[in-house]
């Protein structure tokens, strides 16, 4: 298994594979996020991972790709090797799309009352491909944002515990029924839905859907937005 991303939750990720006996064949990141010290993991920072396809599928020796809290968009010349790219999204697909975390401060801003980790293959689009499993959780009523994230990011890391067995023993699982999201208030969450946050000051939720606590000093772009 090839594992693409960065932060807590790539590494996690990682650490969780290696205790159950896996194979953990490389690890790719930006330069920032390389391990201190992680027994027998061999990292590759990278800016762009389709620089490097020809790398992974030297190295990858069951076919399988995770992708976990990645900023990189895999294009033609990752997805034309045959290697299979899963991705762990945090978010209900097909109904909240794009960054996470800007995504979820729109769930809430919609009332929403749960979210969601979700995992899918994927393809060309952005996060547009089959989805495989999803795990739901609820969003309190008068939770804050930086609660309903920290419980989101657990999901994220317990679904990927959960399917991973489940891919290493077989490469090509075809997922397990899912309940997709549709939701005509979704859709996909990007830079310019962070750009237009300010226009919902009014919305009563907006105070608790942008409470970002302690974790303002990891979501930076979040953080300027709402300034």
């Amino acid at each position: 298994m090839i594992f693409v991303g960065e932060g807590a939750l790539l590494w996690r990720a990682v650490q969780h594979t290696l205790d159950i006996s896996l194979p953990v064949d490389l690890v790719c990141g930006p330069a920032s996020c390389a391990p201190a010290a992680l027994s027998g993991v061999r990292f590759r920072a990278v800016a762009d991972v389709n620089s490097v396809a020809a790398e992974l599928v030297a190295a990858c020796t069951d076919g399988v790709v995770w992708s976990l809290n990645n900023r990189m968009i895999f294009r033609a010349p990752v997805l034309a090797t045959g290697l299979r790219v899963l991705n762990i999204h945090h978010g209900p697909l097909p109904g909240y799309r794009g960054l996470p975390e800007v995504a979820l401060v729109y769930a809430m801003l919609h009332g929403e009352r749960e979210f969601a980790a979700t995992l899918h293959q994927v393809d060309e689009g952005i996060d547009t491909g089959p989805t495989l499993a999803a795990d739901s959780y609820p969003i309190g009523p008068d939770e804050p944002y930086h609660v309903v994230l920290r419980r989101g990011l657990q999901t994220c890391h317990q679904l990927f515990e959960r399917c991973v067995p489940l891919v290493a023993a077989d490469p090509a699982w075809a997922g397990e029924p899912t309940r997709p999201t549709g939701d005509e208030r979704g859709g996909y969450f990007g830079r310019k839905a962070l750009e237009r946050l300010h226009r919902h000051r009014d919305n009563p939720r907006f105070s608790r859907a942008t409470d970002l606590g302690f974790l303002a000093g990891y979501l930076p772009e979040l953080a300027t937005a709402l300034r």
